[in-house]
């Protein structure tokens, strides 16, 4: 498909921010998006760049309605070249569809919207901040526009690409942060919509979420709904266990999202001659292992925090302190590596890296 392309004129492009290190994450955003529109007669058509703007819906949308809609979260990097990157993007579009195929939503080409990525990005690129641990974080989203109530797929779609630079996820940065047990409330549960990318799986996950800050903790340690005793994810983040010498993480068993970061950080680690398993894993069995000494590090990992160490938890009303309370060996040396081959300061043996700009 052509892509049409309309330049944001002189009246409407934004100011960018000046001070890199005070972005934080969401707040800012670039002059263009990236549009294409779907119907059942002609499948998805009319790919286009446009300046950005708000969007017009019936208030009977039915994304409005019935939350039928997807979304994914990757980065472009600044390299220390001057280059423009990205990093596993492949990954995101597969993730996306498979979100599509569980939310009854029709799959794009990811060549399409590849394409229309990578000219926004180029048309943008000014945006992309320079400094360690920025980046120019990248929203596709696909939206159900039918002007209908009555709960059915919808007929015709939005997607769209929405950028903005963004800094550290965490106002801690990549100091460890503290995290919150909830054994009150479940966020998903197998045959659900956990392991799709869609908006109901954050929307009821927020009243944990503001239960955990007001306790003063950073985020919220999912429990598997059934059993409520098996460790699932964190909040917008999957989440590792180094136990003695065992690097664990619960297994994809459809409750939980399919963390590209995850999988390359099990990648890496593996790389590296440490034993990683997927298993399922009890809040019981990290309390007692803490106790015992033998927890030697938590870290989180994800898009937007890339790695988040862990320094303590609260669980049935008792304070766990991690280790030493301080970033953990592999949690430091995982950072720096993914973050080196993201900035392209070191070679890519994994072919994960691609220049675009």
């Amino acid at each position: 498909m052509d892509i049409k392309i309309e330049l944001a004129t002189e009246s409407n492009i934004s100011t960018l921010p000046q001070d890199s290190t005070k972005l934080g994450f969401g707040q800012y955003f670039t002059d263009h998006m990236f549009f294409m529109d779907y119907n059942t007669q002609r499948g998805w058509y009319n790919p286009r760049i446009e300046p950005r703007r708000d969007l017009v819906l019936s208030p009977s949308a039915m994304v409005l309605h019935y939350g039928q809609q997807v979304f994914e979260g990757l980065k472009a990097y600044r390299g220390e070249d001057g280059g423009v990157y990205l990093f596993r993007y492949k990954n995101n579009w597969k993730r996306l569809n498979n979100s599509c195929q569980r939310m009854v939503i029709p799959p794009v080409d990811p060549d399409v919207i590849t394409a229309g990525m990578k000219k926004l990005i180029e048309i943008d690129q000014q945006w992309i901040p320079q400094s360690e641990g920025c980046a120019l974080y990248i929203r596709p989203t696909i939206i159900a526009t039918d002007p209908f109530l009555g709960v059915r797929p919808s007929e015709t779609y939005l997607f769209y690409i929405l950028m903005g630079p963004v800094g550290a996820y965490y106002p801690e940065g990549f100091n460890p942060i503290s995290i919150y047990v909830s054994d009150k409330y479940v966020r998903a549960v197998a045959g659900g919509t956990g392991e799709a990318k869609t908006s109901g799986n954050y929307a009821g996950s927020l009243a944990a979420q503001k239960e955990a800050r007001e306790a003063g903790y950073s985020q919220v340690l999912w429990l598997d709904a059934v059993e409520r005793k098996y460790v699932e994810e964190v909040g917008t983040m999957n989440i590792f266990f180094r136990i003695q010498d065992e690097l664990i993480t619960s297994p994809l068993t459809g409750s939980i999202l399919s963390g590209n970061t995850r999988d390359a950080v099990i990648q890496i680690a593996k790389g590296w001659g440490v034993n990683v398993v997927e298993r399922r894993l009890t809040i019981d069995e990290i309390a007692e292992a803490n106790n015992k000494g033998q927890l030697k590090e938590v870290f989180g990992c994800g898009t937007a925090a890339i790695i988040a160490p862990v320094k303590k938890f609260f669980y049935k009303e008792k304070e766990y302190q991690v280790a030493d309370g301080q970033t953990g060996e592999l949690a430091g040396r995982l950072y720096k590596y993914i973050l080196d081959l993201q900035y392209a300061r070191i070679e890519d043996p994994h072919g994960w890296r691609e220049r675009i700009a």
